[in-house]
């Protein structure tokens, strides 16, 4: 925090940060200065006028520059002789603000009848009504008759598709420039802009397709009207009919905190069914933020497609049974087969559902067999000892400060994190991107190292030595020269991913960060980063919850809370290539679909397979029962994001007819192979947890819930302040203390680097945001944004392949024939293909066209 400034907002004392515009300090006490154009989370522009006060300043000797006192020994204060627009003008010591004036109230009035003169009085079918700021102020400043003429009114179209995603009411816009500036200042995606002048100046997209951005749904919770609405939720429901649950988001590993909006309807035969995503503030998550993914892929939990009843395969079809019988066969089956049998999670399950799935296996079934079925990063218990450490908050880091991210492209993995490295660029701190290719990240970086396939690891071998020796003349050298800004850093944050790498090699690659992040200390200098508030490392898990599937133990080596095991069971390799040959008999499957995901060729020599899913998937299609389980949607349960915050969702809609929690299906397996009675609620679940694993002790439920005042404040009645984001009143989340934090951690052992270079062109799979997948897939809303598999070339080697813009290629890709159209230009660097939007991830390989 800065030199504290205090001043008086209508006779009341308040001291702030130098730079805090007058609104945000009238908000630091309670004083609401209605607002449209300003947004305390982008630059003020004072267009709209709504924020006019009084201002005075103290009265100063011009010889001396005192402070000239009146006779009652009080500074005597010099107003402008004009109102001042409260959001632009930043305050000063001793400022006098008034905000309560008859002139002060005369302006809003005015303001707000100039607003009117051509917008729609449509209040009772806008869907901004209830929750609007022009509707509240109307009511408050504005004038019961209007003064100007009927005719004289403008119409403009009031259906407009900006995209397919969000469309635009012209009559309604009232040209405050929150969504233009939204898009070019905070996510630099400029992609809508104003067109025309005047009272024709009217809101227009720039790209093709219409509104093409990651971020469309944000303008409509910033829209201080109902210009803005989704195409989801437009004419859909009523904001006071909308029952808000706090929710977490289950996409991505950045963890973002939304609200579900629920209303029960006819057109769903009654049930209460998701009418919309919003943000739910937490600044040191996503702040006031969602991407569009998360916002608008829910539709899979009310899906007409969802499994509804315990099915079981007689005579070669499925047959609906009770839960008993399901269950009483599932156990039987698995305790007949013991001990060929294996289980493989998904890691979009809770915490909940993870450490029982482990538990039934370990300790229910005395199987090690376990693992996670989609394995793309490796490195959680690298993580465990150098993670970024509690407490820390990316918003706080500076000038002085340093950001590495490797082998990753964060806009399409972790968008919300892309947006917040981006910031953290801009606010003056040292942006390291190591890449094979370029990405958006590369704009605000301040060093791009760019690497040839199979090179990455050596690359980083040599970044992390060249960081060991003390700063010599680098200018010629872009790795030496960054190397020299990360160990020089006052604070360092890293982040991984995994393209163009092997699993094997990820986790080579999180030991060298880590050994980064320990450099300080193996110079002998007494001090390194891991282990202090904002340093760390942070993985960019595929999944939401992968990290929590590393806390649980789902591995075949380690149980809950990283603790090795006596025993070490086969891994997801082993266990697919088991069912393939015999040697696992019965497999049973939670949230994982191998068949799906192309790691598994039928149901091979399995005796007995189980499926736990969502869906009927493409293994539960093969399987000899399937269970149906609950979406994150209708229960309760824990994520913990790639920062390791532990957060708590709660049930926003019904089950889906008799599916059930994914831990309490297991639980209830549990009881019938000995493990006794389950528990009857997750939050007793958790207990279990942390009484279970170290990291976790100390955190409940109840902790998990607790809340503490954020600036800026949303959330309150005054939604012309903040947009229309929820107020978070249902818990900010824990983080759970790594070794590093507690005691010296020593470097990690590397084993010597063989990498191999692959014949050019190789080509690399690279992740897209929106990519086909059952949930996904089951979001129509999103269908024209999924990308569809593209190979992406640079001009030479398309010369050279003879392969023109626009071909449609079937290509080999590790022996899978992949069909996707070529894109030819000249971001591509030579000798490299990018395979866009095809789900396939791992090592370089040589590019073969069919």
């Amino acid at each position: 925090m800065g030199n504290l400034v205090t001043l008086f907002i209508d006779e009341v004392e308040v001291s702030v940060p130098q730079g805090t515009v007058v609104v945000d300090a009238a908000k630091k006490i309670g004083n609401d200065i209605p607002v449209f154009c300003y947004h305390p989370k982008m630059k003020p522009v004072g267009m709209c006028r709504m924020c006019l006060v009084e201002v005075g300043t103290p009265v100063r000797d011009r010889q001396t520059g005192e402070i000239v006192t009146g006779e009652d020994g009080n500074p005597q204060i010099r107003f402008f002789p004009t109102l001042q627009t409260g959001c632009t003008v930043e305050v000063s010591e001793g400022m006098v603000v008034k905000t309560a004036t008859e002139a002060v109230s005369d302006a809003r009035d005015d303001i707000i009848e100039f607003l009117l003169t051509s917008h729609p009085l449509d209040c009772p079918i806008c869907d901004k009504g209830g929750e609007c700021p022009l509707q509240n102020l109307t009511m408050r400043h504005g004038p019961g008759t209007s003064r100007f003429l009927f005719e004289d009114k403008l119409k403009f179209d009031k259906h407009v598709p900006l995209g397919d995603l969000i469309y635009l009411d012209r009559e309604r816009c009232i040209q405050c420039a929150r969504c233009t500036r939204f898009q070019s200042e905070i996510v630099d995606d400029p992609v809508i802009a104003f067109h025309n002048r005047g009272r024709r100046l009217e809101i227009v997209t720039m790209s093709e397709p219409g509104f093409d951005s990651y971020w469309s749904g944000n303008t409509t919770d910033i829209c201080p009207v109902g210009a803005l609405t989704t195409s989801d939720f437009r004419f859909g429901a009523r904001p006071w009919e909308l029952t808000p649950v706090a929710s977490i988001c289950p996409h991505c590993p950045v963890g973002c905190n939304t609200t579900l909006s629920t209303r029960q309807e006819a057109k769903s035969g009654g049930r209460t069914v998701i009418k919309r995503i919003s943000p739910r503030q937490n600044e040191r998550v996503n702040e006031v933020w969602i991407c569009d993914k998360g916002r608008f892929v829910h539709h899979f939990a009310d899906s007409s497609e969802r499994l509804q009843r315990p099915l079981i395969r007689e005579n070669g079809g499925f047959v609906e049974s009770t839960w008993d019988e399901a269950l009483d066969l599932v156990a039987g089956k698995l305790q007949m087969n013991n001990p060929a049998i294996a289980g493989l999670a998904g890691d979009q399950l809770s915490n909940e559902d993870l450490f029982m799935f482990q538990k039934l296996f370990r300790q229910g079934l005395n199987s090690p067999n376990i693992d996670l079925a989609r394995k793309t990063l490796a490195g959680g218990d690298v993580v465990a000892a150098v993670g970024i450490s509690s407490g820390s908050n990316l918003a706080e880091l500076k000038k002085g400060d340093a950001i590495l991210v490797v082998a990753s492209d964060l806009h399409e993995e972790a968008p919300i994190w892309w947006l917040r490295v981006k910031q953290a660029a801009e606010r003056g701190v040292t942006l390291v991107v190591l890449n094979l290719r370029p990405t958006r990240l590369d704009d605000h970086a301040s060093h791009t190292v760019y690497y040839g396939p199979g090179q990455i690891l050596t690359t980083v071998h040599n970044l992390l030595n060249a960081a060991k020796v003390e700063a010599g003349s680098t200018d010629d050298d872009p790795l030496l020269s960054a190397a020299d800004k990360l160990a020089e850093a006052a604070n360092l944050v890293v982040f991984y991913g995994s393209e163009g790498l092997s699993y094997e090699e990820t986790d080579n690659l999180a030991r060298m960060l880590g050994n980064l992040l320990l450099v300080k200390q193996m110079n002998g200098n007494g001090h390194y980063h891991a282990g202090r508030v904002n340093n760390g490392l942070v993985p960019v898990w595929a999944y939401n919850n992968t990290q929590g599937a590393w806390d649980m133990g789902l591995r075949p080596d380690a149980g809950p809370g990283y603790t090795p095991l006596d025993e070490k069971g086969i891994d997801a390799t082993a266990i697919v290539a088991g069912a393939a040959d015999g040697r696992v008999k019965a497999l049973f499957l939670a949230g994982a679909d191998p068949v799906g995901d192309g790691l598994m060729v039928g149901r091979g020599r399995l005796e007995f397979l189980v499926v736990q899913d969502l869906f009927l998937s493409e293994t539960a299609k093969l399987a000899d029962v399937v269970l149906p389980a609950q979406s994150w949607a209708e229960r309760e349960g824990t994520f913990t994001s790639g920062e390791r915050r532990i957060q708590r969702y709660y049930p926003a809609i019904p089950p889906v007819g008799e599916s059930r929690a994914d831990w309490q299906i297991l639980a209830q397996l549990g009881e019938r192979v000995g493990l006794g009675k389950p528990p009857f609620a997750a939050s007793l679940l958790f207990r279990e947890i942390a009484a279970t694993i170290p990291q976790f002790e100390g955190i409940d439920y109840r902790s998990l819930a607790r809340t503490e005042e954020q600036f800026p404040q949303v959330g309150g009645e005054d939604l012309y302040y903040g947009g229309t984001s929820y107020k978070n009143t249902s818990g900010l989340g824990q983080q759970w203390p790594v070794a590093a934090e507690q005691s010296v951690v020593d470097p990690f052992d590397l084993p010597d680097i063989v990498e191999t270079i692959p014949e050019l062109p190789a080509v690399v799979g690279t992740v897209a945001l929106y990519t086909h997948d059952s949930l996904v897939d089951k979001s129509e809303i999103i269908a024209p944004r999924i990308a569809e598999p593209t190979i992406f070339l640079n001009y030479s080697d398309a010369v050279e392949l003879d392969v023109t813009d626009g071909d449609q290629l079937s290509l080999n890709v590790g022996g899978e024939v992949v069909e996707a159209h070529a894109r030819v230009d000249g971001q591509v660097p030579e000798g490299l293909a990018l395979l866009h939007g095809a789900g396939q991830k791992g090592k370089p390989a040589k590019l073969e066209i069919i």
